[in-house]
């Protein structure tokens, strides 16, 4: 039993990192319907700044992870104005193949821009095991999970709470109607990619804490996207819902499956899930059925 209780423990801790790399992508799609087949290269890259800023620049965290928001957070913007902007009434494939585009051209110039450049992160200060009801819990794993949940709370709130995430939400049920409300889409797109920049950072990095960065980060956005998919595209309890059930399902598939049918099958239960899960509810737990007039 306590073997049971320490994998579910340490599935919900992974899963309250999922939700904050989730975020990064239902913020994007609830605004635009743009599927961002790179979050996963974004995060890296935001990981990647921040070691950059601490290692080279001789930055302490929290200075070099603003430096890091505010270079990811332009980048977002830049990328938004110089690219997407472009693409506006084109098929759909196009987005999609540029954001595939993007992915490959992030993971190659990060290779020959960050040579040499350690890709691991740690906390400021070590943290020992924690112990809870006989349950041993790593303490960092814990930490970084706490400050997922915090900035997935203020994240919510943003989207929910804020005059910016009432015209998101907006912008996302109709963007003619949002329009002539006098909702600037072009304003409104350009800070959706500066936010999901900013979030890209703190899932980057608390990710890199706690498993390693570089290529790590970069599985960490496949992982996304049956959490989003199960959960439903454009919401945001369900990526938080969908990435507690996923990280929870991984841990037991690692405990229990994976000694029986071989390593790594904890690795594709997420995605025997989204399968399931497209047969009963394509469009998600949480998410809205497309409207059509018959």
């Amino acid at each position: 039993m306590r073997f049971f209780a320490a994998l579910v423990v340490d599935g919900a801790l992974s899963g309250a990192l999922y939700t904050l790399a989730a975020l990064a992508f239902v913020v994007v799609y609830r605004a635009s319907r743009m599927i961002n087949f790179a979050l996963g290269e974004w995060m890296m890259l935001a990981s990647r700044l921040v070691t950059v800023g601490m290692s080279t620049l001789g930055l302490g965290m929290p200075s070099a992870l603003v430096v890091a928001g505010i270079g990811m957070a332009g980048a977002g913007m830049a990328f938004n104005h110089i690219v997407l902007r472009r693409l506006v009434g084109r098929p759909l494939i196009a987005v999609i193949m540029v954001t595939l585009g993007l992915g490959a051209f992030v993971r190659g110039l990060s290779s020959i821009v960050f040579r040499g450049v350690p890709s691991a992160l740690r906390l400021p200060s070590s943290i020992d095991v924690v112990v809870i009801a006989g349950v041993p819990i790593a303490g960092d794993k814990l930490v970084a999970a706490v400050i997922a949940a915090v900035c997935t709370g203020v994240v919510a709130w943003v989207l929910h709470g804020s005059r910016t995430g009432i015209a998101l939400r907006a912008i996302a049920d109709d963007q003619q109607a949002a329009m002539s409300a006098g909702i600037d889409l072009r304003r409104h797109f350009t800070l959706t990619w500066a936010l999901m920049g900013l979030i890209a950072v703190l899932a980057g990095t608390l990710w890199t804490i706690v498993a390693g960065g570089a290529v790590g980060v970069v599985l960490l956005g496949l992982r996304v996207f049956p959490i989003v998919i199960i959960g439903g595209l454009d919401s945001v309890a369900g990526a938080i819902v969908g990435a507690l059930a996923i990280g929870v399902l991984e841990s037991l598939a690692a405990g229990y499956l994976d000694p029986l049918l071989g390593g790594g099958f904890s690795t594709i239960a997420s995605f025997l899930v989204l399968i399931a899960a497209l047969l009963v509810r394509p469009y998600g737990l949480f998410g809205r059925a497309d409207a059509r007039r018959i």
